[in-house]
């Protein structure tokens, strides 16, 4: 059976997706970081659907614990058939006002963790010549957003590594695509007021803000897509860019 790694598998999105992978039968090695009794609850929904599931909390900047966790999951699952790698955060505010450690600490959170996943996924692709690899990006990513200059970057580094490892990676039958979202309904946009939701509303063509269940819906259609999709960023955006 088929199964699939989804990290930041504790947040809105990533629970989201690791909930519809389960739905149609994927086994999951659901990875978080922060919350452990937030990935506890989404391991027990994706089981109570049918998954055989398993958890791992850690920093994924960490390359041991990385190195670590893949071992563990190879011995636990015998395979790995796909990568959907979720974790991240965002920090708001002029760049003027960012601090060294806040800086270094987006990069390992958002670029790092990817390299590493990445790296440590596929060589149980390789051994069986397929595998598909999801990197959820931003909008921002490739468009650049005021007062997230430091978030923007690191998306822009995970479009670019999303491209290189494609070709890297192509001549071994294993995809690697990014999924690049707009606005969606999550912790992380919070902070945002009734205000500021309303006017983003206007802006988007669609004139709403995204679910996690549709991101979420949109990332398990890529993950069945077929392998000559690769390289590819994807907007998911409601025609706002």
């Amino acid at each position: 059976m088929e199964t699939i790694i989804v990290t930041g598998a504790s947040g809105d999105i990533g629970s989201a997706v690791a909930l519809r992978l389960a739905a149609r039968g994927v086994n999951l090695a659901l990875i978080g970081h922060t919350n452990a009794e937030a990935l506890q609850k989404t391991a027990e929904e994706a089981t109570a659907l049918g998954s055989y599931c398993r958890t791992y909390a850690g920093n994924l900047g960490s390359e041991a614990f990385v190195r670590e966790v893949f071992e563990q999951i190879g011995d636990e699952f015998h395979r790995i058939d796909g990568l959907v790698h979720v974790a991240g955060h965002s920090v708001t505010g002029l760049l003027s006002d960012l601090t060294i450690e806040e800086w270094n600490n987006l990069v390992s959170a958002n670029l790092t963790s990817a390299i590493l996943c990445i790296k440590h996924a596929t060589p149980a692709m390789l051994t069986r010549h397929s595998g598909r690899i999801l990197l959820i990006s931003s909008i921002w990513g490739t468009r650049g957003a005021s007062f997230e200059a430091a978030y923007s970057a690191t998306k822009g580094g995970l479009d670019s590594l999303t491209k290189a490892m494609a070709k890297e990676l192509a001549p071994s039958g294993i995809s690697v695509n990014a999924l690049a979202p707009g606005m969606v309904d999550t912790k992380m946009n919070s902070h945002l007021s009734e205000s500021d939701l309303e006017a983003l509303r206007e802006e988007i063509p669609a004139g709403r803000i995204a679910s996690p269940e549709e991101v979420a819906e949109m990332v398990d259609l890529l993950m069945q897509a077929p392998g000559y999709l690769t390289g590819e960023i994807i907007g998911f955006n409601g025609g706002w860019f």
